[in-house]
Formats: C-alpha cells, sequence, structure tokens
C-alpha cells in the first residue's frame, strides 16, 4: 500500500482541482493511472441485465480507447464497469467507501484482486479499519467524480446514490452522460431525468469520446 499526499507531485491532478480534495489517498495497484485520461460508470447496485450489459460493453470499449474507468466497486452497474474494463484489456480505477480491511461487499475479494492482477487500482481516503458506513459513501463520491473528465450515469432510480456523483460532477464542470431506459422502470427514472435536465444521451461509447476530441 502506498501513500500519497495533496502536496505530492504523483496526486491525481484532476481530483486536486475539486472542492474538498482528500488530504490523502491510500493506493493499492498501479499509482500512475489516476493521472490518466480518466471516465467514471456509476449506476444501480440493483441494476437490470439490460443496464448491466450497457454498463459492460461502455467500458470493454472505452478501455479500447486506452480511458481508465473509475467506478465504487459496488453491486451492479459499479461491478459491471470494472469487469467490462478487464475484459477490454484495461485499466479501472476502483474507489472504497472504506479502509482496505473491510473490503465492501466482500464477494467483491474476487475482483478487488482481478483489479490489481490486471494493472489497475484500488483507492480510498480512509483509514485501513474504517469500516463502510453509509455516511462514507457521498463522501466516496467525489473521489470517482474528481477523478474523472465525465461520468457516465447507466441506471438509478429517482434517489440513487449515483445522482449525487452526477451532480457533483456538474458542480465541479465535469460532462455528464446518462443512457435512456425503459419510461417503465424504476431504474431509468434517474438517468431519463438527468436527460430531461440537460446531461448527455448515450447510446455507445462515441457519444462519450466525441465530446473530448
Amino acid at each position: 500500500m502506498k501513500v500519497i499526499y495533496k502536496s505530492d507531485k504523483v496526486y491525481p491532478e484532476m481530483l486536486r482541482k475539486i472542492k474538498e480534495p482528500p488530504e490523502k489517498l491510500f493506493v493499492l495497484g498501479n499509482e500512475k493511472i489516476l493521472n490518466g485520461f480518466c471516465i467514471g460508470i456509476v449506476g444501480s447496485r440493483k441494476c437490470t441485465k439490460y443496464g448491466e450489459d450497457i454498463a459492460k460493453s461502455l467500458a470493454f470499449n472505452l478501455a479500447k480507447y486506452n480511458v481508465n474507468v473509475v467506478s465504487g466497486m459496488a453491486k451492479g452497474i459499479d461491478s459491471a464497469a470494472h469487469i467490462g474494463t478487464i475484459m477490454g484489456k484495461g485499466k479501472t480505477i476502483a474507489v472504497l467507501g472504506s479502509g482496505f480491511k473491510h473490503i465492501y461487499p466482500k464477494e467483491n475479494i474476487k475482483l478487488f484482486n482481478e483489479i490489481i492482477d490486471s494493472g489497475g487500482a484500488i483507492i480510498t481516503e480512509y483509514e485501513e479499519n474504517i469500516y463502510p458506513v453509509p455516511e462514507n459513501f457521498p463522501r466516496r463520491n467525489r473521489i470517482i467524480s474528481g477523478l474523472s473528465r465525465g461520468i457516465v450515469v447507466v441506471e438509478a432510480g429517482k434517489r440513487s446514490g449515483s445522482l449525487i456523483t452526477a451532480e457533483i460532477a456538474l458542480e465541479e464542470g465535469r460532462e455528464v452522460f446518462a443512457v435512456p431506459g425503459n419510461v417503465t422502470s424504476n431504474m431509468s427514472r434517474g438517468t431519463n431525468e438527468l436527460i430531461k435536465d440537460g446531461a448527455k444521451l448515450v447510446e455507445n461509447v462515441n457519444d462519450i469520446l466525441e465530446e473530448f476530441i
């Protein structure tokens, strides 16, 4: 494990620019990618098969363009984003809402190791003994947004934590993208609302990349 302080040259420059950058980051894996071109992919823990497939596909194709994919290693869309990146031979960054001694969810310990083994990184602002309590996750979201040039919300209900990430991204001047969904699905209400409010509609990876070319 490495500790990167805000005063260090290797501290992620994009993250340094947010309103409340962490004073230090605990890092496992490849710290160099923290300063690479990153896109965040977030969404519901209780995602549909449609959402899971879209998250994997977007991450897979971003990896083909050497884009680092950032997410929170939660169940559902987050896990799909990390898995899709690894399948595309890319590098992914997982931002935890706990310390390294309390990986959450526990069933993602295998994914945790795969992220590191594939050249990715796991980071957290929390000391290793800190448990994954609910209040940690909204704060974690500012780091996902802070590392990323843009945030893609794949599926989100009306009160999803992913919408907090999108809101933070807007406040920090980052691009916000949303994948449209079935109008009758609760898991699409948040993303469809984002599109109504001006988020860019995403059908494929080109819809993301063209904003940065």
